[in-house]
């Protein structure tokens, strides 16, 4: 004799007919198939992040190169004008530089009236003189800080005064002095100045971008934790191919002293950035200061060429001039 099964058994879920949809009203995406295409669509709040980051880069790239471009020009323009133009301009950029040091190492009380005249004097004498009258200037300011430093009533901290102020003159002012004495070379000063200047421009790049493709070993993860040793190294073959591109029509510098000008460029740029980077790491900041908007203080876009730019004048000397 056959039971009827319990209720809740396996043969009484078997037996039960399946669920349907309720019945279609005749429009179209209702009934089953609509509300298959229904139940698998995502909640719109799930995919709005994903939607707005790239909105998000693109707006920091557009105001990056929004505020480039302003100062491209303005840097052309300078480096054309040459002369006094671009002595003052130098003046005012070192002086700015240095406005963001004394910020960032205001505890210390460096000396900064010493320092301001420490680099006018300079980059005057890389005008009007030549690096022996840079050197006799930089000397000079030296009783200058003593004077300041016997104005205090307490010569307590006065070493780390003295200290920040000379690291003003020599990590700041002096590379704007050399500026000066590359552009004011005969002929080939303004062009030797430019291709500097893309050298150093594509070194920076090419390690950021060959870093962040390719990076497996960090450089230096005490000081510049993101920087790699693959970074380094293609950012050494984009500064020798940026010199050579920029020096590509000046028939005055041939090819072989255009590849071991822009390696010596490309060998010095990322020290300049390992050295501000240090900088920061100690002072504990993220920025030199906000001067030019989401690339940071003056400090942070030009610490390779601070370095770059003393040597391009001297390696100018020993291998066009």
């Amino acid at each position: 004799m056959d039971f009827p099964p319990r209720p809740g058994s396996p043969r009484t879920r078997r037996e039960s007919p399946p669920e349907r949809p309720p019945p279609s009203s005749g429009r179209i995406g209702e009934g089953s198939e609509g509300l298959d295409r229904v139940d698998r669509r995502e909640p719109s709040g799930e995919r709005e992040p994903p939607r707005r980051a790239p909105a998000g880069r693109r707006s920091e790239t557009a105001a990056r190169v929004l505020w480039a471009a302003p100062w491209i020009v303005f840097a052309v323009a300078i480096i054309a004008f040459g002369g006094p133009v671009f002595a003052v301009a130098m003046v005012g950029l070192a002086w700015a530089a240095q406005i963001e040091l004394f910020r960032m190492t205001a505890r210390s009380r460096p000396f900064e009236a010493a320092a301001f005249l420490g680099a006018l004097g300079m980059i005057a004498a890389a005008y009007f003189g030549s690096s022996l009258q840079i050197l006799l200037a930089l000397v000079a300011t030296v009783p200058v800080m003593l004077f300041f430093a016997l104005l205090r009533p307490s010569p307590k901290n006065v070493t780390w005064s003295f200290a920040i102020t000379v690291l003003a003159l020599v990590w700041i002012a002096l590379p704007f002095a050399h500026a000066v004495l590359l552009r004011e070379l005969p002929l080939h000063g303004g062009a030797l100045l430019v291709d500097v200047l893309v050298a150093t421009f594509f070194a920076d790049t090419f390690a950021y971008l060959g870093g962040r493709m390719f990076g497996q070993r960090r450089l230096s993860p005490r000081v510049s934790p993101n920087k790699t040793i693959e970074g380094l190294l293609i950012g050494i073959l984009g500064g020798v191919l940026g010199f050579w591109l920029a020096g590509l029509y000046q028939d005055w510098l041939s090819g072989p002293e255009a590849l071991l000008y822009g390696f010596c460029i490309a060998l010095l740029a990322p020290l300049g950035d390992l050295f501000e980077s240090a900088v920061k790491r100690d002072l504990d900041v993220k920025d030199t200061g906000r001067m030019l908007g989401p690339h940071g203080g003056l400090l942070d876009r030009l610490d390779a060429v601070l370095f770059t730019i003393v040597a391009g004048y001297y390696l100018a000397l020993a291998i066009v001039y």
